[in-house]
């Protein structure tokens, strides 16, 4: 399965991200970032939730923490993969929010292992495919009976994650939303911010009409390359070259107006 984000031309940005000292510019190059990477994010999030009851959205939000996460703590001189690095973060942050802060019912400890190790084959399984796996390509693989595949999916299934607008947690003797306790670092905070949105927004009259409905379908109308190239009548590959292009116009429009 292709990448859903062009880490290369992610890399290059990243590293020199890390290299500049202005904050202002720093802030606008990160949120370039963000939104380049946001389909690996969401890709993530769906994948790991566990059933269609999950609240994706909810998901997704701990996923752009992760995400952000990966982007201000990256060092070059550390790893030169970003793309494993922000992979690793995001996976980590979904992943903790599922098992520590969703789960009412705890499995036992074997359980929990296997469904771990299930849902990280699964996601393997579908990097390969682009297709969710069965039960039964999941047991090949792990190479164990369906039925033990089975036993702790449905135990998994068992557990009721809560929306983040519905879990309270007390504090000094008040109860907040969880979602009040989140550092306003988010991805979803930035994106939603008026500042910054129309900064993004603002850049993209700049570049080619195509390009600029492009990006408008993949990142603020959620659809697939896939889905474009049909209603487009382009290949995928077409449309991912474009995009590319796109983010490599975006990119310099912005240093532009930073210049400027």
């Amino acid at each position: 399965m292709a990448d859903v984000v062009n880490f290369e031309q992610v890399q290059e940005w990243i590293d020199e991200y890390c290299k500049i000292e202005d904050g202002r510019k720093k802030e606008k190059l990160q949120n370039l970032i963000a939104m380049a990477c946001m389909p690996l994010v969401k890709r993530m999030a769906r994948t790991l939730a566990r059933r269609s009851t999950d609240p994706v959205e909810d998901i997704i939000q701990i996923g752009s923490l992760g995400l952000i996460k990966a982007i201000r703590s990256y060092d070059p001189l550390v790893s030169r993969n970003f793309k494993s690095y922000t992979t690793y973060l995001i996976s980590g942050e979904i992943r903790h929010y599922l098992r520590d802060k969703a789960a009412m019912i705890k499995a036992p400890r074997a359980i929990q292992e296997l469904c771990y190790r299930i849902n990280k084959i699964s996601l393997e399984l579908f990097d390969e495919s682009g297709i969710k796996p069965t039960n039964q390509q999941i047991a090949a693989k792990m190479e164990m009976p369906v039925s033990q595949v089975k036993e702790a999916i449905d135990a998994d299934r068992r557990k009721s994650i809560v929306s983040l607008d519905q879990l309270d947690i007390q504090f000094d003797d008040e109860f907040s939303n969880w979602t009040d306790k989140i550092p306003d670092v988010s991805y979803e905070d930035m994106q939603n911010s008026k500042e910054d949105r129309l900064m993004l927004i603002d850049c993209l009259q700049y570049i080619e009409p195509e390009l600029k409905q492009i990006v408008e379908m993949v990142y603020f109308k959620d659809m697939s390359q896939l889905e474009i190239g049909e209603l487009l009548g382009m290949s995928q590959m077409q449309v991912s070259r474009k995009l590319k292009k796109a983010l490599n116009h975006l990119y310099d429009v912005i240093q532009e107006r930073q210049s400027a």
